[in-house]
């Protein structure tokens, strides 16, 4: 018999069997929660060390061999050998205690997580471009993998690397970069396929791996560049060892082992030893044939000590050796990195003095010292030595005069630059190690400050480049690192400086600052703003445009002199734009880099029709941005042309505008190839394309933007390789376009041909000079060789 229910009624019934089906669902999953615990008879709070311990008893108790008739004796081995497994391991383990055995099934329909996985468990440090380069760079060993999201050979590769990365962990640093959010790094890196795996230490080339990707062949791979070791340490070498580390300041992880008892295996000692690198110095001691050594240190079974520098060797009880119970290598550093001294506190009345003879990362704190939340920040100072920068921290609650002066008014860290307080720079960015280590390196290097009203350069007889800007904005964060590399290039020729305006307000308000990050140069009574990208590149662009204006600012007084009365071989293009037009100020770098690669080919200019507005209605100006090209003068004197082409940026303006110029290159026929070029008595460079090629089309403005570049020193021709096939092919053209320069060698009456790769005309035109010096200087040495041998 059937019950009718109403619509409502029915929702609220199925609601309430899938809440029903829910709580059996999580009963099941907690209650066999326990299982891997209970298996092996310990708590779910069981150390490594206590879970490795249990299953060895277990297993000798359970073992097959032991239990004949017991038909269920290898079920009951493997249910224990499984629990162990999962453990044993960090990850699994995790896992179990959260999800339960469901957590640890593979995920269904083929897909697999290995997109999050590569992003949040390998390399966080590596998903950002500042922190690819400061990690690479930090002096440890990395391994990374340039993959796509669409690449399916990376989905592959993501288990065995998941595999290889525990295998190997400790003894070199793991990372990822997905190439669909960082390409240009990707191709800065030479990555041109996926998945792409690189070897990476700093002052060493990039090392990419070719082999098959297999885990065996990974860990073969990554061993042969592992540098770090561990040392068996005796009655002969042991005082000495340890002497030497504790004057360096280095102190000893040792683990000493007797025959049967449990201790570090040979590859969690070679882990700790890469994971404590330059930290630590990881050792062990054979008790069975050194008693009387490990007698000394009172080690009467297996165990573990970490000796400080300057511990006690000889009295245990005295001295400050910690003695660790674990096993697991994750487990033991992190015990030591808490162990290991804090970094040096700055007193108030020697800070300016320690802070004017050395380079200083500095971690203000007021009170309560938060670095401690991180134990890895430790690190900083052996990954800091080579570059002769010292670590410390300064409590502001025991001075806050000093901190209110630095303009420090909470938990930060700064970089001084070894000249006292005058000259430092405070960090904006995250508080992990390697985003503190780049920035550490970028800013002791470069010539950044921070500012104040006390330095701000506002009367200032020298040109300063300030930086306005908030921390919590994400693009002002962007730029700092920009700054630092143009700084570095504009030493000597103008300051830069930062000034926070969430601290500086006032400042800001006085300079109209309503936008951040906006960055102006300040050249005594002139003011600039910049207006461009926020790269180092557009920086340095912006700062020559400055010094050597490449584009001409016309009034209707000059645009008559100069465009319209411009003389006969004389070519314009001119830019009429207004200053509230977004489009134009979006064209403005753009035209200024356009202008400076056309310099003594094509004159460039702008007019400001909101200043001339009744000159450009005059000169039927309907539109912002109106570019127009004003070609060599002929019968129709004011003749010229309009672009109206969809992009604007540097490369399609100068290709539209060299488009108009007469052809500088040669069209060559396989006759006149043959006569002038390879039977000639004159210099060539022959650019080799086909019309269909887009990228030939691409380079045409190029090649031809280089022959006058050229001219007078090299010729410059153009075969056309659809047309004749045969020249090309006999010329050793396999792709298009090419380039191949014939040197045409006087004595020898020969030709000397070789090909070019770059795609960039001032490059070729480098290349070619250069080519032409040394083959000068080698055709001089040849004379007089021949004058020699003559005499």
């Amino acid at each position: 018999m059937g019950v009718w229910l109403n619509r409502d009624e029915f929702i609220r019934d199925v609601k309430r069997i899938s809440l029903c089906l829910l709580v059996l669902y999580v009963v099941i999953v907690v209650g066999t929660d326990q299982n891997f615990y209970s298996l092996l008879g310990v708590s779910k709070t069981a150390s490594s060390r206590e879970i490795r311990q249990a299953f060895k008893k277990l297993a000798l108790k359970l073992h097959p061999d032991k239990n004949p008739n017991n038909p269920n004796a290898h079920g009951d081995f493997l249910k224990i050998n499984r629990a162990y497994e999962v453990l044993k391991d960090e990850d699994l383990r995790k896992k179990y205690d959260k999800y339960g055995e469901k957590g640890l099934e593979d995920n269904q329909g083929g897909q697999y997580e290995s997109w999050s996985y590569y992003r949040y468990d390998f390399g966080k440090a590596a998903s950002l471009l500042k922190m690819v380069y400061a990690a690479v760079n930090s002096g440890e060993l990395w391994f990374v993998n340039f993959y796509s999201p669409g690449c399916s050979h990376c989905h592959d590769l993501a288990p065995t690397w998941r595999e290889f990365a525990k295998e190997v962990d400790g003894l070199l640093r793991i990372g990822a970069v997905n190439c669909g959010d960082d390409r240009m790094l990707c191709r800065m890196k030479g990555v041109n396929s996926y998945p792409s795996l690189f070897i990476f230490r700093s002052g060493m080339a990039a090392v990419k791996y070719n082999g098959d990707r297999s885990k065996e062949s990974l860990v073969s791979f990554a061993m042969q560049h592992v540098r770090t070791t561990v040392t068996e340490l005796s009655t002969g070498n042991f005082v000495n060892a340890i002497e030497t580390a504790f004057a360096a300041g280095i102190g000893w992880l040792i683990t000493f082992c007797f025959k049967g008892e449990d201790c570090l295996t040979p590859q969690t000692r070679l882990r700790l030893s890469g994971m404590l690198d330059g930290l630590v110095n990881v050792g062990w001691v054979d008790c069975d044939t050194q008693d009387s050594l490990c007698k000394s240190l009172d080690a009467t079974a297996s165990t573990t000590a970490y000796f400080p520098p300057g511990a006690t060797l000889n009295n245990k009880e005295k001295s400050s050796v910690l003695f660790l119970n674990s096993l697991d290598a994750k487990e033991i550093y992190m015990e030591i990195i808490h162990n290991l001294p804090d970094f040096e506190l700055l007193s108030a009345n020697k800070l300016e003095d320690r802070l004017a003879h050395h380079r200083w990362l500095v971690f203000f704190h007021f009170g309560k010292n938060e670095n401690a939340n991180d134990p890895e920040l430790k690190k900083l100072k052996t990954l800091l030595k080579n570059e002769h920068i010292q670590v410390g921290r300064f409590d502001c609650s025991s001075a806050p005069g000093i901190c209110s002066d630095l303009y420090v008014f909470q938990s930060c860290l700064a970089v001084f630059k070894g000249q006292g307080t005058k000259e430092y720079e405070i960090h904006h960015g995250k508080k992990i190690l390697y985003d503190i280590l780049a920035f550490a390196k970028e800013s002791v290097n470069s010539h950044v400050t921070t500012l104040g009203p006390q330095n701000f350069p506002a009367s200032d007889k020298e040109p300063w480049l300030v930086d306005f800007f908030a921390p919590w904005c994400p693009p002002c964060r962007a730029l700092l690192p920009e700054l630092r590399k143009a700084s570095t290039l504009l030493y000597g020729q103008l300051k830069v400086g930062t000034l926070d305006c969430t601290i500086h307000e006032g400042l800001c308000n006085m300079y109209n600052i309503q936008a951040y990050p906006t960055t102006v140069v300040f050249n005594q009574s002139s003011v600039h703003e910049y207006e461009g990208h926020h790269s180092a590149e557009q920086i340095l662009e912006f700062i020559e445009d400055l010094r050597n204006p490449s584009v001409v600012s016309l009034t209707p007084t000059t645009f008559n002199e100069l465009v319209k009365q411009r003389k006969h071989d004389e070519v314009w293009m001119v830019d009429f734009y207004s200053p509230w037009c977004h489009p134009c100020q979006v064209l403005m770098p753009e035209w200024k880099r356009m202008a400076r690669t056309l310099t003594g080919l094509i004159n460039v200019g702008s007019v400001d029709c909101q200043q001339y507005h009744s000159f450009c209605t005059q000169e039927n100006v309907q539109r912002y941005p109106e570019i127009r090209f004003y070609p060599q003068k002929s019968s129709r004197a004011y003749q010229y042309h309009s672009y109206n082409g969809w992009n604007r940026d540097a490369y399609s303006l100068r290709s539209w505008g060299l488009g108009f110029l007469p052809q500088a290159s040669i069209d060559l026929t396989p006759q006149t190839f043959n006569e002038k070029v390879l039977q000639g008595k004159t210099h060539w460079v022959i650019d080799f394309y086909a019309p269909w090629c887009g990228p030939c089309q691409n380079f045409a403005p190029e090649f031809e933007l280089l022959a006058r570049m050229i001219k007078g020193k090299v010729k410059a021709g153009k075969v056309d390789c659809q047309a004749y096939p045969q020249t090309c092919q006999k010329a050793g053209i396999r792709a298009y376009p090419s380039v191949k320069l014939y040197l045409y060698e006087r004595a020898k009456k020969s030709i000397w041909e070789e090909q070019i790769n770059s795609r960039d005309a001032k490059t070729i035109a480098a290349l070619i000079y250069g080519k032409l010096e040394t083959f000068q200087s080698q055709v001089k040495r040849n004379k007089e060789m021949c004058l020699m041998e003559w005499s």
